[in-house]
């Protein structure tokens, strides 16, 4: 069987510039579309799950699927579980666990646009030496533990009233003085941090909602599962830091999915449409042509392939504006409600070589999509047909 040498629908596609551009736009702004949803969810979920440490425990109480829906008994359960047998300790001796609180409080938008709930969290001293060099003041002062003072991270202090150094913040009627600004590696940058024993006063909370880990080297996550589970002291289960970050970008990740895939629906069939008028306009300008291949030899399969292929590279060209589009959006930052906790959450957009390797992908199908009947149809005329044509 002979083919249908490359170079004619390659040629086509400049020949009829204007068409091919036209459509190849179509299906770049459905990549585009499609890549910045995606590069959204990459961000959320990079922020949290792939940041999260495996080597940190979380202690919950049994069945809560965040730290807003979590107690843990003060000071007995968390005393308890800072002696457990994973619990890393320091070189004095000292563990390195802490019993935090978490509180969601509402805050004014430095740009005038509402209030959003950010997240306040009580920490120990033994917070910070887990957290480590992943923790990083870049303005001001650390905490000092003593009196009512708070760090802020980085991008909440952009986007939040009284979250500079040196401003103060109301909790219940007890004001707090932000002390500093801090950057950390992972899903806490969109909180405000301050000695626990202050906002559990101010917020009138006395409990804790979680303990916080570092576990032994060489500790088996499954074996501290089963073993909290077959105490009956202490209602609380584990998970790593990893595993819980991950459980709290499902809602999120679902609904930009689903964003994502109605705005692809949407836009991918009004881009296969303009493909399909495209393809049929360039069959009907080129019939004569088809006949022509038809009489030297080439028969109908290898021309369906020829006007495929053409209709693939619009496709791949469509691919090529999208990525174009999406690339200048990675690393700006913005925020969203983190819907399992109903807090502020700030992140970046991520564009990966990944996503834009399935952008162009995507890109291709919806350029075969469109090319398909108009390639079948010029599979199936006649010679004789096709070059009385004009």
């Amino acid at each position: 069987m002979k083919l249908v040498p490359l170079s004619y629908p390659l040629r086509s596609l400049f020949v009829r510039v204007g068409p091919t551009l036209f459509s190849a736009f179509g299906i770049g702004l459905t990549v585009a579309v499609l890549g910045g949803v995606l590069a959204l969810r990459e961000g959320f979920s990079a922020t949290l799950a792939e940041n999260g440490r495996s080597d940190v425990g979380v202690y919950l109480r049994p069945g809560a699927t965040s730290e807003g829906e979590s107690v843990v008994r003060y000071p007995g359960d968390s005393s308890i579980l800072k002696t457990r047998p994973e619990v890393a300790t320091d070189a004095a001796g000292v563990p390195l666990a802490a019993a935090e609180s978490y509180v969601g409080v509402t805050l004014a938008k430095l740009d005038g646009t509402g209030t959003t709930i950010v997240t306040v969290r009580g920490i120990e001293p033994a917070s910070l030496a887990i957290h480590g060099s992943r923790l990083r003041i870049v303005k001001g002062r650390a905490l000092t533990f003593s009196g009512n003072e708070l760090i802020v991270g980085a991008p909440l202090s952009r986007r939040m009233k009284g979250c500079q150094v040196g401003e103060t913040l109301t909790l219940n009627v007890t004001p707090f003085t932000v002390v500093g600004i801090f950057e950390h590696e992972g899903g806490y940058q969109s909180e405000i941090w301050g000695n626990v024993e202050s906002i559990t006063s101010a917020t009138k909370r006395p409990f804790r909602q979680r303990v916080i880990a570092q576990l032994r080297p060489g500790t088996d996550p499954d074996q501290v599962v089963a073993s909290l589970k077959a105490d009956k002291r202490l209602p609380v289960e584990m998970k790593t830091e990893r595993e819980y970050f991950r459980s709290q970008t499902t809602a999120n990740s679902g609904l930009l999915m689903l964003l994502a895939t109605i705005l692809t629906s949407l836009m991918g069939t009004a881009a296969v449409l303009g493909a399909v008028n495209t393809m049929l306009a360039s069959l009907g300008a080129r019939t004569r042509e088809v006949g022509i291949l038809m009489a030297i030899g080439y028969r109908g399969f290898p021309i369906f392939l020829s006007f495929l292929l053409e209709a693939a590279c619009i496709g791949a060209l469509g691919g090529a504006l999208g990525c174009l589009l999406v690339i200048p959006l990675n690393g700006i930052e913005t925020s969203t409600t983190n819907w399992n906790t109903f807090t502020e959450a700030a992140f970046a957009f991520r564009v990966t070589p990944a996503l834009l390797a399935r952008s162009v992908f995507l890109a291709v199908v919806l350029g075969l999509l469109g090319g398909a009947v108009p390639a079948w149809r010029a599979s199936r005329l006649l010679p004789t047909d096709a070059m009385r044509r004009l």
